[in-house]
């Protein structure tokens, strides 16, 4: 009998193209204030939950009165481009859409604050098809460690080595097969991890979901 599978998708970079608006409104409130975030500010921001970037933002960057003030900014501008602007990837809905069809449990697992998640993939016509939406912010985590992986496979009802995390960023993927996880990579950008970072760390690498055929990856991943 054969196990069953489970996904559980990064949402920014990996189900909607967002990590451009992202970067652009760090990049954008800094310059408004006469700051210039460096590579290393732009490689450490990447790796942060909302509240850990807008605290290195004001406390290393000088932005703003306060942490909250900086996550205030930040909300704003992003919750507008959620609510109107944000897309789906090329082909992600179909493919996230045709797991669901065969039966595969689904989860997100962001860190993305939970509004913002939800309006987005609300926006996407991602929710119907997803047994859980979690954000880091749920569980006062990060990607960094497993806990929102393991918090949204409890849903699926799957064990960790017959689950499946698709991520785009390298850091993320180093979390998920650290813990035992099946990787999936589609690349979105250096920032995230470069093509070759994230082929290092993937069982499956792609750089586009029209690329990734829903049964060749269901064969694989009975294998």
């Amino acid at each position: 009998m054969e196990e069953q599978i489970g996904v559980i998708f990064d949402c920014d970079g990996t189900l909607v193209d967002s990590m451009e608006a992202w970067h652009e409104v760090d990049r954008q409130l800094c310059a408004e204030a006469g700051i210039a975030l460096t590579p290393q500010d732009a490689d450490a921001i990447t790796t942060m939950s909302l509240e850990e970037a807008s605290a290195y933002m004001h406390e290393q960057c000088g932005l703003g009165e306060s942490t909250e003030a900086v996550m205030v900014m930040i909300f704003d501008r992003m919750r507008a481009f959620y609510a109107n602007e944000v897309e789906a990837r090329p082909g992600a809905l179909a493919f996230v859409r045709a797991l669901h069809e065969r039966g595969v449990p689904l989860a997100v697992a962001s860190s993305t604050s939970p509004d913002m998640l939800r309006a987005c993939l609300d926006r996407c016509g991602f929710t119907p098809y997803l047994q859980v939406i979690v954000s880091v912010d749920d569980l006062n985590t990060s990607k960094r460690e497993p806990t929102v992986y393991d918090h949204a496979r409890s849903f699926l009802g799957t064990d960790r080595t017959h689950t499946w995390g698709f991520e785009d960023a390298a850091y993320a993927l180093d979390t998920l097969r650290g813990a035992g996880y099946r990787t999936a990579a589609i690349y979105d950008n250096d920032i995230s991890g470069t093509r070759e970072a994230l082929r290092e760390r993937a069982d499956v690498y792609f750089e586009d979901f029209t690329q990734l055929d829903v049964d060749e990856f269901l064969a694989r991943a009975s294998r």
